[in-house]
């Protein structure tokens, strides 16, 4: 008999275990199988890492010379560059939900579906492997950053940190971008909504400028949206003296939250897709 403190019979916690072995084997072989398909075309990394740099080089060193944005004892490159690094990373997950339509149309999605995998572990593992893919695109950012003098914080453990936005963060958006996958179904449709979504998720967000410079209802919206909280973060945690508008844990407990939101619907909504 098993004693009250136990909390259950050892069959449950054993099974309970077994589940949760299974669930982690199958996102990290769905991942797998996604980074193998970067390993093919490793072009794509550095053709997507363009944007954000022509951001810091151009955009930023412009801006930072007019100084006509307040950003309190930070220069405006030290500022803008983890918002830099956060348009990277949401530019190039929103986009990843066109994989599931591709997958669709050459009927390997169905082959996936009649799998006995766990329909959230299917779409975690994606998420996970836009994490490891946005990580090896951050670095070319982050090297730019030091060759244009940016300071940043030299203790390893604010970098383990920063390590863990980029991943949680590249995986909320690759993540919406598979519901919004889900949901138009078509590749024409996937494109348009995404091209319509990135802007609007950039500029209402603290990315290039403060909140307290937005009108009150664009502050309401930055406060909802995701990518400030990405901000925020990698701000702390990037830049020598900076600080946390909302506080490092609350940036982390908004971007997990988010992120088991998206999954749950991802995976409600994902064998729609081959319908």
């Amino acid at each position: 008999m098993t004693s009250p403190g136990r909390g259950g019979p050892p069959s449950a916690w054993a099974d309970a275990a077994t589940g949760l072995g299974d669930f982690a084997r199958q996102v990290l072989a769905v991942a797998g199988s996604e980074l193998h398909k970067l390993g093919r075309d490793p072009t794509e990394l550095l053709t997507r890492s363009v944007q954000p740099i022509l951001w810091l080089l151009v955009f930023g060193q412009v801006f930072g010379r007019t100084h006509a944005i307040p950003t309190g004892g930070l220069g405006y490159l030290d500022f803008m560059a983890p918002g830099v690094l956060a348009q990277s990373i949401l530019f190039t997950s929103i986009f990843f939900g066109i994989a599931i339509i591709w997958e669709r149309d050459l009927g390997i999605l169905q082959k996936t579906l009649v799998s006995p995998a766990y329909r959230s572990a299917l779409v975690l593992g994606k998420g996970l492997s836009a994490g490891v893919r946005a990580l090896a695109q951050s670095a070319l950012v982050v090297v730019v950053t030091l060759v244009l003098g940016i300071r940043l914080r030299a203790h390893p453990a604010y970098w383990v940190g920063v390590v863990l936005a980029v991943a949680v963060g590249a995986a909320v958006f690759s993540t919406f971008s598979l519901v919004v996958a889900c949901v138009v179904k078509t590749r024409e449709r996937f494109m348009g909504i995404g091209q319509v979504l990135t802007m609007p998720l950039f500029f209402a967000s603290n990315a290039i400028y403060p909140i307290d410079l937005m009108p009150g209802w664009l502050q309401v919206v930055a406060r909802l949206n995701p990518l400030t909280y990405l901000v925020d973060g990698l701000r702390y945690l990037m830049v020598e003296g900076a600080a946390s508008a909302f506080g490092l844990g609350v940036d982390l407990a908004v971007q997990v939250l988010v992120l088991a939101l998206l999954v749950a619907v991802a995976a409600r909504l994902y064998p729609t897709v081959a319908v």
